[in-house]
């Protein structure tokens, strides 16, 4: 990050993530270590960590900027933020399940890496934010549609 790791506690991380990358940040008051954020401005799109590198080398290879993407160790996904621009749309919904990706929206909640070392057991930046960028969902799907595995459509047999 863009901050010194001396005098780096949850406070400060919070009010860097408000501040400099524009991430609606708080600390969590049921656990003051943790800094969660709630998504209105900012959506998330969550995928298993093979997808996730996948779609950040296809992003890459396309030059298109990543903005942060997170990595939860234990779960082993990974979380992109996003610009809130994905439609309300089933089928959507439909071909992100069958890829093993889900979508945080407005009023969803977003955990953020903290300062502390338990923090990175839990989660940690793959790509940090260092501004208020995110890219378009939509840009981060149709990297996911170019990467995920196909899957053989199943036709019924008549007997």
């Amino acid at each position: 990050m863009d901050h010194t790791a001396s005098g780096d506690d949850p406070s400060s991380r919070c009010d860097y993530y408000r501040r400099i990358c524009d991430l609606p940040a708080v600390l969590d008051p049921s656990h003051p270590d943790r800094i969660v954020m709630r998504t209105t401005t900012v959506w998330g799109l969550i995928m298993p960590v093979a997808l996730g590198q996948a779609v950040q080398a296809d992003m890459r290879k396309r030059q298109i900027d990543l903005g942060p993407i997170l990595s939860h160790p234990r779960s082993q996904h990974w979380s992109f933020l996003i610009r809130p621009d994905l439609p309300e749309d089933d089928k959507l919904f439909a071909e992100m399940f069958r890829s093993n990706v889900s979508v945080v929206r407005n009023g969803g909640t977003i955990a953020l890496p903290g300062p502390t070392d338990r923090c990175a057991e839990f989660r940690v930046w793959v790509e940090p934010p260092r501004s208020a960028f995110r890219p378009s969902g939509l840009a981060v799907m149709d990297a996911v549609r170019a990467c995920a595995p196909r899957r053989e459509r199943r036709t019924a047999v008549s007997a």
